[in-house]
């Protein structure tokens, strides 16, 4: 029976049964009928006054749907104490449409007791310490920002795309969940959403609240039925086949469930596929996933429903790190993007309170790290703003010096295990330092092996279990099997697992950097890591608490790699298989695939070792770093000041259709100033600047101004399409005219500025370096052209090649042009319109 049948044999059946009813039976249904709820829902009084049979019917069926709304009349009639015709309805519904109707309603029982189910095995999290806490109390409300949208001046995440009013971001509360399946600007609901973000930023706390808070029926409501949580690492290390209704079984009581009936209505269901960012790509001949009945292994199966080969009308929600989505992103099905942003300024500072308690100590941490704009910047992610306080804390208790606290992501986490570890006693010191290692080699193991879980023969192996370090950085997980509780272990974080992997490249005399350095997408974070722990305190801090010295040799390596890097080999594909020609891919190493963003990531690696000389060393490998449609956050930004501070004279950084942070303002702290502007900041050399497309807030345009004065090795300057305010292009090119600046070459693009060419005419008189100029497809009105005509004979001018090979000008400007090429000989104007104008050099094209 089609759909529409069954609407209009339900709709009948409903007619037929309120004609049968007198006046007064019909008048007392509808007023038992305002009470009658399904799902929280009932039809409002004003709908139902005066209505007879025929409209009745047509209101229930389209209101409820056919067969919920066959329930709902026969629970009525009995509570308007007409149950014989409840009965005669019963009757003729088995009889009409079969016995799909009673299954129907086992799903609609089914519905409460699941929901019941999941809100009593979500109701507590584990905190870092192996305490549960109630979910309600431990979710901290964080900023997500949808595709487009944009943050809080104090928020560290997504910027503003390039639209008129883009949205906001908005706190992670129920409003904002219930938006991010939310229709669209052409009324279209997405299927497929994806959370990213960072490691620890709380993308799985913040899912987990979301199936936690539909169960309680606050999401989704009169749209989901049954919301599953699948979290993607564990699933790949379940052992042997299954079907997507064995995952879904083994989250509903006692494994029953009227499974065939549920997934036959997919646009009921919501599936959350945490961490798909672990999925390793479908095997090239493998096919996709397709019965949800049918036994794969949970590659195959969550891939089938990333690619909406699997139960494509289902919805999908998605967490992912922002460190390599490329792969992932590519395998969705019209994907809908937010990004969780993490705490803002003000969030730190009530964590910092919340986790202190007194409010003493409080204060004094958070005056301490907001002091140190790094450190206080890292604190947008969770899990590091809570590495930080409790380092912060024992160093208070004990009363060391604050300043010991760092401020890259490897230097906060070296300094938590430093710090656990030296709270056991001296006489301990040698065992925990062999327990550290064998913990590293685990962790390195579970990393390169896609594995997060890790069972007791793993520590048996190794002589971790019932360590002492197995107490302090891995969590006990007990899962109910068949003949025997199932006991895993995995560490505190994800990252934490990341880090160890790291160390132990450095904690091991055989060390295989190749293996980590050219792995695959997931080994990002390691890789990071890595670098961090290069720096000479940190390997200072190893020698000194572990035991351990670094070789030089193992920087040679690194910068071996990044030379390589340089010269257009990027990290190797997964999608790569066995069969791959080794030869052939050595000889045409540029058609390996590569994130789009990354360049930014081996800044980010380079960033993290934070020492001057080996930045400048391993950057000049990279003599070119381009970066195309990224979204830059403020700690992009940072990044990217950095090493720009450290770049060798002749490296070129080029923006493309980037999307750049506003500047924070200003502001005084213990009577001294401090910014986190994205302004270079420091000495940059960077010699040549292009900032394509890219929106430029004005308070980002005064810190580009004032790098103009700071960078003597800044030579190129090119500004093209980047939707910049009049005041905003006024204030950069006020930096031309810094007797310090040596921007030779300057190209400009802003079409849609009518006064550009003026702000642009006023240097040339000023600028002490300025040769070339490129106005590309500025327009250039008569009096403008009058003006510019009188600035390039002025004798403070030394412009020598001006081009204009876009530009529509007027035959009296063209005149004026050509007067000007006549009495300054030396001066270069190019114009198609121009007599015996000469070509533009092949260096010049280049340059502009």
């Amino acid at each position: 029976m089609t759909v529409k049948g069954g609407h209009c044999s339900s709709r009948d059946l409903l007619q037929a049964t309120f004609e049968d009813l007198n006046q007064e039976q019909l008048k007392r249904f509808r007023h038992k009928l305002r009470d009658a709820t399904l799902d929280g829902r009932n039809i409002p009084w004003g709908r139902l006054d005066g209505l007879d049979a025929m409209d009745l019917a047509a209101q229930l069926t389209h209101f409820y749907g056919p067969e919920p709304a066959l329930d709902v009349t026969r629970k009525t009639l009995k509570r308007a104490d007409m149950l014989d015709v409840a009965a005669r309805l019963k009757e003729q519904q088995l009889q009409r449409l079969g016995p799909s109707s009673s299954t129907l309603r086992s799903v609609s029982e089914y519905k409460k007791k699941y929901r019941d189910h999941v809100l009593q095995q979500h109701a507590k999290v584990k905190e870092r310490n192996a305490r549960s806490v109630k979910i309600n109390k431990r979710f901290t409300k964080l900023l997500i920002a949808r595709e487009g949208a944009a943050l809080p001046d104090e928020a560290l995440g997504c910027t503003k795309e390039l639209e008129p009013e883009p949205q906001r971001a908005r706190r992670s509360d129920t409003h904002t969940f219930n938006r991010l399946f939310g229709r669209d600007e052409e009324g279209q609901r997405p299927l497929t959403v994806v959370l990213q973000g960072p490691a620890g930023i709380g993308k799985t706390m913040a899912a987990k609240k979301i199936l936690y808070d539909w169960a309680a029926g606050k999401l989704y409501h009169g749209q989901v039925d049954f919301a599953f949580f699948l979290p993607c690492r564990e699933l790949l290390e379940r052992p042997g086949a299954c079907s997507l209704a064995d995952l879904v079984l083994d989250q509903c009581p006692q494994r029953k469930a009227p499974l065939k009936p549920m997934l036959a209505r997919p646009e009921r269901l919501l599936f959350i596929l945490d961490g798909a960012d672990d999925l390793p790509p479908l095997a090239p001949h493998a096919a996709p996933c397709t019965d949800p009945f049918q036994a794969a292994d949970a590659a195959r199966v969550l891939g089938g429903l990333l690619g909406k080969t699997l139960l494509p009308a289902a919805r999908l929600l998605v967490t992912a790190r922002t460190t390599a989505p490329g792969r992932l992103l590519d395998r969705l099905c019209s994907p809908q993007c937010a990004e969780v942003c993490g705490f803002s300024d003000k969030d730190k500072k009530k964590y910092f309170h919340k986790f202190f308690r007194d409010e003493r100590l409080a204060e004094r941490a958070y005056r301490f790290v907001k002091e140190n704009e790094t450190l206080f910047a890292l604190c947008f992610v969770p899990f590091v703003c809570w590495i930080v306080c409790t380092v912060l804390r024992q160093q208070l208790e004990l009363g060391q010096d604050l300043s010991r606290t760092s401020k890259t992501t490897t230097s906060v986490y070296l300094l938590f295990i430093i710090s656990v570890l030296s709270s056991a006693p001296a006489a301990d010191a040698p065992r925990m330092r062999a327990e550290l290692r064998k913990l590293c080699r685990l962790a390195r193991e579970g990393t390169l092996g896609h594995r997060a879980q890790f069972a007791e023969k793993d520590l048996e192996r190794l002589e971790l279990r019932g360590s002492k370090v197995q107490t302090l950085f891995l969590s006990k997980k007990e899962l109910p099997g068949v003949l025997q509780t199932d006991v895993t272990y995995q560490f505190m974080d994800q990252s934490f697992q990341e880090f160890f992997s790291a160390l132990s490249y450095l904690l091991e005399e055989e060390r295989d950097l190749r293996a980590l350095l050219q792995g695959e997408s997931h080994l990002t974070l390691t890789t990071r890591f890595l670098f961090g722990l290069l720096n000479p305190d940190r390997v200072s801090d190893m020698q000194r608490h572990f035991g351990v010295a670094v070789p030089e040799r193992v920087k040679q390596d690194v910068l071996l790699w990044m030379q390589e890097q340089g010269q257009g080999r990027r990290r190797a594909a997964p999608e790569k298989t066995a069969g791959t020609d080794a030869a052939e891919d050595a000889e045409e190493p540029e058609e390996e695939e590569c994130e789009p963003n990354y360049p930014l990531e081996l800044l980010y690696c380079l960033y993290e070792t934070q020492e001057d000389a080996f930045v400048r060393q391993a950057l000049r490998c990279l003599p070119e770093l381009e970066l195309e449609r990224v979204r830059l956050s403020r700690m992009d930004l940072v990044i990217l000041s950095y090493c720009v501070r450290c770049c060798p004279p002749g490296q070129a950084l080029r923006l493309v259709s980037c999307g750049l942070a506003p500047a924070q303002k200003k502001k005084k702290i213990h009577g001294r100033r401090s910014s986190t502007a994205p302004g270079p900041g420091g000495r940059p050399v960077c010699s040549d600047r292009r900032l394509c497309r890219c929106k430029l807030p004005d308070s980002v345009c005064h810190d580009l101004s004032e790098a103009l004065r700071e960078a003597p090795a800044l030579t190129e300057l090119g500004l093209l399409h980047n939707q910049l305010s009049e005041a905003g292009l006024r204030v950069l090119l006020e930096g031309l005219a810094w007797p310090q600046c040596r921007v030779q070459k300057l190209r400009v693009q802003q079409p849609s500025l009518q006064e550009a060419p003026q702000y642009i005419i006023s240097i040339l008189r000023q600028s002490v370096a300025l040769s070339t100029l490129d106005l590309g497809d500025c327009q250039l009105p008569g009096p403008v052209v009058t003006s510019l005509c009188a600035a390039l004979q002025h004798p403070g001018c030394r412009l020598q090649t001006l081009s204009l090979t876009s530009v529509e000008l007027s035959k009296e400007s063209l005149k004026e042009l050509q007067a000007v090429k006549t009495a300054k000989p030396g001066l270069v104007i190019i114009h198609p319109a121009l007599d015996s104008h000469p070509k533009p050099s092949k260096g010049l094209s280049d340059a502009l």
